[in-house]
């Protein structure tokens, strides 16, 4: 059994900065690509950033210059470390990663997702 679990989440006034993580668990062989979305109320879930297993990143234009993806293979972690935030940054946000399982099946998990909430 495989499962994401974010945390870093909270309120924070604009300008501020936080810090969200996600640990893979369970019978895991490999990861590959691993990311960070985003859903705020009424509106679509979108890709705010993605990091290689090589470590190549990409980012939403939206964030670019102030959100920073990483990755600790030797903890299967992601983090999102997020700066200079601003009020439209306001969604629950999930952990997406490409995984093998001791099965050698692999697929996209999700995390449960966690909240960030941006005032101004």
């Amino acid at each position: 059994q495989v499962q994401l679990v974010e945390s870093g989440g909270g309120l924070v006034q604009a300008g501020g900065s936080l810090r969200l993580s996600c640990a893979a668990s369970g019978s895991i062989v490999s990861i590959n690509a691993m990311g960070w979305y985003r859903q705020a109320p009424g509106k679509q879930r979108e890709l705010v950033a993605t990091i290689a297993s090589s470590s190549s990143t990409s980012y939403a234009d939206s964030v670019k210059g102030r959100f920073t993806i990483s990755r600790d293979n030797s903890k299967n972690m992601v983090y999102l470390q997020m700066d200079s935030l601003k009020p439209e940054d306001t969604a629950v946000y999930y952990c997406n990663t490409n995984l093998c399982d001791i099965t050698f099946r692999c697929r996209y998990y999700w995390g449960q997702g966690t909240q960030v909430t941006v005032s101004s």
